[in-house]
């Protein structure tokens, strides 16, 4: 399972929240960049036939859910901001900044560095509240992750092969 959160000017917007079962085969479990890979493929790709279906307008309500982002944050280093750039080049996406951030030595929390295109990678002083922004964004994608494969697991731990068999009710 993987998954998106959303955050606007008005904080966290959970309705918006989205996860992605993985549909693919060639991904093994454990493979966070063939899951990274396929759920920003198919967001994007969603996005990008949207967008040359209908005339896109910006939304007039401000709380309303954007439909393309205007950044995208990746929880991970070098190698998990260069697969999201490869799925943003192959599949055209312009206009979203993207930014990696890689947690900091002994996973330190304060010491995060971050990887953007056209810079090298930095860090942020250890109370700068961007930084602290950053971190909650990670977090609460923490505690939606967990949260939804928590949900997978108690329901693929109630199900049973009785279940396959037909006639045989709850």
């Amino acid at each position: 399972v993987g998954g998106m959160i959303v955050a606007g000017p008005q904080g966290f917007m959970k309705s918006h929240y989205r996860t992605f079962n993985i549909k693919s085969d060639d991904i093994t479990p454990g493979d966070d960049f063939g899951m990274m890979r396929e759920v920003l493929r198919r967001r994007f790709s969603r996005l990008l036939k949207e967008e040359q279906g209908a005339e896109v307008a910006p939304p007039v309500d401000a709380e309303a859910f954007p439909s393309r982002p205007d950044l995208v944050v990746i929880d991970g280093g070098r190698g998990q901001y260069e697969a999201a750039r490869q799925i943003f080049n192959e599949l055209g996406v312009e206009g979203v900044s993207l930014i990696s951030i890689a947690k900091g030595v002994d996973r330190d929390a304060g010491r995060e560095t971050f990887f953007v295109e056209g810079r090298e990678p930095f860090r942020l002083p250890p109370r700068d509240p961007a930084l602290y922004f950053v971190q909650r964004l990670r977090d609460e994608a923490h505690r939606f992750a967990i949260g939804a494969h928590r949900a997978r697991r108690k329901k693929d731990f109630t199900k049973s092969p009785l279940d396959d068999i037909a006639g045989i009710g709850p």
